[in-house]
């Protein structure tokens, strides 16, 4: 089975589609996953799966690499797989996750709000520093729906495999980017001095699983899902309609999917079985710095009908383009309130101080805290109203504040943001967001009835895109670039939400994270650097800078002695011209200066001149 379904877990939430009775049994379940576990290998991965108490689907996972894997079927290394997970809306789900990796590791359930509980959410340095955790993900109370996955959020393990959609061969389709080298040596060469313009790596292949299609017209919901860790894409089906679901349904003829975007699309079957069709789901090569000989970005797979059939292929597309994602109305109508409180953040790049180029929000550069921010949050007191408390690049905003953060991306490049915690209306767009012209730049229009709600975001060059949050759920959620380069180098924020109320709640995270951090010789209290002042910060990483290319003390004195010296030579030969010295005297020195080089010798002395034959 193609290494894109064959390990990739999931967590889908949804009312239309549920997993049968049939395989709600417990032994069926064990059944089914060790067949799929035997057949592919990994049979270290599967210790134990199925629902031990109503409500409550529980798996044990054991995070592990396995060697020699040959993913794309051009080069074996050692990845990360771990098994599926399919759970339902009145479910619980907990994760065991037991860590046996040689470096930190947590997992990521992208797009839920852990109520409350945002030490849950798997944010390396924000919500926890983990060795091995018991993640609780309270789906049935969560009031979501929709599709969500699980991914790495430490140590670049996202690259190597520990990411991923539903299992679901019929109704998922799975969109990634792959490297051949792991995320340590990808990394060591990307932050670099030899890559002062911050070239990405860019990826050697890219994946999409076939579909079997069934005739008779009838429709299907297909859950589309881009599980890179790079690449945008654009998606279409030849020889079918698809329309976006979630939404008032939207006739679409093709998708872009930035990074962790996911979209939902129902796709009417075709009454004839005589041909095959292309999906094709092709990169955005405009985000690579180059595009290497042997990379194809433009994979095709098909909807199958018959074994026997040929697969129709349309080709490619006369233009790309992205899908307009202002015009999506949802079917649950949600209006926003009135914006209180706004952030403003800009993208940049830069090459810094310590020669390396880095990514910043506002010139500033995110490094992770020493104490995770939600420990400080709940530790300091009254001082964790305060927003140098949780370092650089953190917002404090009140409980139930209504807030527009406008993410403005100076950068040359396209950028996906994703905000853990919730999903923000997004209330406003500009293609400009540096002009004055309202066409380009429009002013954000209060009362919109119920605009699109996403938790990822796409934003091009010199966009801007404004999400409203309503801070209704205390705890510290991260804002960051899903491009796993950018996050590298520091394209993130943390929002500290409603800090006083968190407090209040009494809730306390498990003992295990307090564990992870004592065995990691960590703090647990005080604030970023595991002080309990709200502005000592001795001992917290920062950094790197900007270059400072003004005038610097040193340059300035060498301005200096360059022009003085300058003055002296004008004024030495404005006196010779006006007669300093007669024309004896000159002649008398020249001939003085001659006989001093003829007694040291030709070359400084190395060679006399000889006296005789």
């Amino acid at each position: 089975m193609p290494f894109a379904l064959r390990g990739t877990p999931a967590v889908v939430v949804d009312d239309l589609l549920r997993e049968p009775e049939e395989h709600r049994d417990d032994d069926s379940c064990l059944k089914r996953f060790a067949e799929h576990d035997e057949e592919n290998g990994h049979r270290e991965y599967v210790l134990r799966h199925w629902n031990v108490l109503a409500g409550v689907h529980e798996v044990w996972w054991n995070i592990t690499y396995v060697e020699d894997v040959n993913p794309d079927g051009l080069f074996d290394r050692r990845v990360i797989d771990p098994p599926p997970i399919e759970v339902s809306t009145n479910d619980s789900l907990r994760v065991h996750a037991t860590n046996s990796l040689d470096a930190l590791t947590t997992l990521h359930h992208h797009g839920m709000f852990f109520n409350s509980t945002s030490w849950m959410d798997g944010a390396d340095g924000v919500s926890e520093m983990v060795l091995s955790f018991t993640y609780e993900v309270p789906i049935d109370t969560s009031g979501q729906w929709g599709t969500y996955w699980v991914h790495a959020h430490a140590s670049g393990q996202y690259v190597d495999g520990l990411r991923a959609p539903l299992y679901d061969a019929e109704f998922t389709v799975a969109l990634g980017d792959w490297y051949h080298d792991e995320h340590p040596v990808l990394l060591k060469k990307f932050v670099n001095i030899a890559n002062p313009g911050g070239a990405e790596p860019v990826p050697e292949r890219e994946y999409l699983e076939p579909i079997s299609g069934r005739s008779s017209s009838a429709t299907y919901r297909l859950r589309i899902v881009n599980t890179s860790a790079f690449a945008m894409f654009f998606f279409w089906i030849d020889g079918h309609d698809m329309r976006i679901t979630d939404v008032e349904e939207s006739p679409s003829d093709l998708l872009s999917l930035a990074v962790a975007q996911r979209y939902s699309i129902l796709v009417t079957a075709r009454n004839d079985t005589n041909a095959n069709w292309a999906i094709h789901a092709n990169m955005d090569t405009d985000m690579f710095d180059t595009v290497p000989d042997a990379l194809n970005p433009n994979t095709t797979s098909s909807i199958t009908y018959s074994s026997s059939a040929q697969v129709t292929d349309l080709g490619l597309i006369d233009e790309y383009a992205t899908v307009n994602d202002t015009e999506l109305v949802p079917v649950i109508v949600m209006s926003p309130p009135v914006v209180t409180k706004t952030i403003e953040l800009e993208v940049s790049f830069d090459t810094m101080d310590d020669g390396t180029n880095h990514a910043m929000f506002n010139q500033i550069t995110y490094n992770s805290p020493l104490v995770p921010a939600v420990f400080s949050e709940l530790s300091l007191g009254n001082n964790a109203t305060v927003e140098a408390a949780y370092g650089p690049n953190s917002f404090v905003v009140d409980h139930m504040d209504v807030v527009d953060i406008v993410i403005k991306n100076g950068d040359a490049g396209k950028h996906p943001f994703h905000l853990h915690g919730h999903k923000p209306w997004l209330v406003g767009r500009a293609t400009d967001y540096t002009s004055d012209d309202p066409t380009l730049n429009p002013p954000i229009v209060e009362g919109q009835r119920n605009p699109v709600r996403r938790d990822t975001v796409h934003i091009p060059s010199m966009g801007s895109a404004t999400l409203r949050v309503v801070a209704d759920n205390p705890g510290v959620w991260f804002l960051h670039c899903h491009i796993e380069w950018h996050l590298e180098v520091g394209l993130a924020i943390q929002l500290v939400e409603a800090p006083l109320v968190a407090q209040a709640l009494g809730k306390r995270p498990p003992q295990e994270m307090f564990d992870n951090c004592q065995a990691l010789g960590l703090p647990t209290v005080g604030n970023a650097a595991g002080h309990a002042s709200a502005t000592d910060l001795d001992g917290l990483k920062v950094g790197p800078f900007p270059q400072n290319l003004g005038w610097h003390p040193r340059g300035v004195g060498a301005l200096v002695g360059c022009i003085l010296s300058a003055l002296v030579g004008m004024c030495t030969v404005a006196w010779y011209s006006m007669g300093g010295y007669s024309e004896e005297e000159i002649e008398r020195e020249v001939r003085e200066r001659i006989s001093e080089k003829a007694k040291r010798g030709r070359f400084f002395g190395l060679m006399k001149t000889r006296v005789g034959s």
